[in-house]
């Protein structure tokens, strides 16, 4: 039995992208394709996937990928303003506090 790495390998655009190829126009399967390249062959379906959908043929609502980095850059983008708006309110209530003494 082997011992799988708990730190995940990080591939570049480039990789993920050739590698997308090579599965689509070899007509090998994507098991074939990452043994051939050392990735995992889910990770690799995943980004045989998400490269359909960003092609426009993925299934209705899915999101390309960048809308996914939209979503992710609006979301930090809010929680960000929800901290200076706590940090806000505490100031506010702090110096309010101290103008009624």
């Amino acid at each position: 039995m082997s011992k799988k790495s708990s730190t995940s390998k990080r591939y570049t655009p480039e990789f993920k992208r050739d590698a997308v190829a090579l599965v689509i126009s070899s007509g090998r399967t994507v098991t074939e394709v990452a043994r051939e390249l050392g990735v995992s062959s889910e990770g690799l379906r995943g980004w045989v996937k998400q490269a359909e959908i960003d092609r426009g043929q993925g299934p209705a609502g899915a999101l390309t990928s960048a809308e996914r980095e939209e979503l992710v850059r609006l979301r930090r983008k809010v929680r960000e303003q929800q901290q200076t708006i706590e940090v806000l309110g505490k100031a506010t209530a702090f110096f309010a506090k101290e103008t009624t003494k």
